[in-house]
């Protein structure tokens, strides 16, 4: 693995594109969230595919799409970003998050769940934190079968479960996420296996864009707040919501909303996670920089204001 370019502030994120052997590009993230020390919270995010298939409205990795990563590129991109911090391999951090969401659906890989199983013995790390967030893709019911098996193997009370449904108007949905995928009632049978005391509650996403609705009536009617959370996210800056006309709900300048109060009202836990305008400039929780680098340019509006260092000298095994 050879690392091309990367981006950003090391108090705040860091955004790398690395080449495979097959000359493919990936990109991975680490990120910290002030005030909070590297010591108390470390976030790696990693991609799973070579762009994605399922091409979500407002996401700039499915613009193309060439297969999946090996287990050993999984790790290899994990093991860069710890081996930076970390070179002995001990993580003393306390909630050390690893997700599997930058580029790719992660459900689409089936080697994910090889590298759930492997992380343990890899690394000394208390704070472990796997987290997969996906759209749930209707073809991917073994994947979830497994899925549960690892969980409740390895991770019983330390796993992060989310899915991205964005929308309660299945219409919208659809638009919105065009591929075949669970339905609402499928989720919840799902998670009504998965989820089970001592468990984090399952993550409900929603990246917010104006004129797609979030039903409280919906959600209830599939999603108990005894075991489910709602995370609301804006729309971050990216080349494909510009193309496709969509613009985010949630603002950076505001967390005041009607419908974070009503969700809370019925006994939802809401995460509205904004995050740091710094992040969007390095476009470390937004978007693809795998398509600003290929295209050469740098910056789409409101993001992408940190330009790529080109660095290509860094070879991995």
């Amino acid at each position: 693995m050879k690392i091309l370019a990367k981006t950003g502030e090391e108090n705040i994120a860091m955004v790398y594109i690395a080449q495979l052997k097959n000359e493919r590009l990936i990109e991975f993230v680490e990120s910290v969230q002030p005030p909070l020390s590297r010591e108390d919270k470390w976030v790696l995010i990693i991609s799973t595919l070579y762009g994605c298939p399922v091409g979500c409205r407002f996401c700039d990795a499915g613009n193309f799409y060439q297969g999946k990563l090996s287990k050993g590129e999984l790790l290899a991109q994990i093991d860069y970003m710890v081996t930076r911090r970390f070179s002995n391999r001990r993580i003393p951090v306390k909630k050390f998050k690893i997700q599997f969401a930058r580029m790719g659906d992660p459900a689409l890989n089936p080697h994910v769940l090889e590298v759930l199983e492997a992380l343990p013995e890899l690394y000394d790390a208390p704070g472990l934190l796997p987290s997969i967030s996906s759209i749930a893709p209707e073809s991917c019911d073994k994947f979830f079968e497994r899925l549960l098996d690892i969980k409740k193997k390895y991770y019983t009370e330390r796993f992060q479960l989310q899915f991205s449904i964005h929308t309660t108007d299945t219409k919208k949905r659809d638009w919105l996420i065009p591929v075949k995928k669970w339905s609402f009632e499928r989720i919840a049978d799902y998670s009504n296996e998965f989820f089970d005391s001592g468990s984090k509650k399952i993550a409900l996403n929603f990246a917010l864009a104006e004129g797609m609705p979030v039903e409280a009536d919906v959600l209830l009617r599939h999603f108990d707040p005894a075991q489910f959370l709602i995370k609301i996210t804006p729309v971050n800056p990216t080349y494909r919501a510009q193309e496709n006309g969509i613009a985010s709900h949630i603002l950076p300048e505001s967390e005041d909303y009607e419908i974070v109060s009503a969700l809370r009202n019925l006994g939802y836990e809401v995460i509205l996670s904004i995050g740091e305008l710094t992040e969007n400039n390095i476009g470390s929780n937004c978007g693809q920089h795998i398509m600003n680098y290929l295209r050469e340019k740098d910056s789409v509006a409101g993001a992408y204001s940190y330009s790529l260092e080109k660095i290509e000298a860094h070879t991995l095994a």
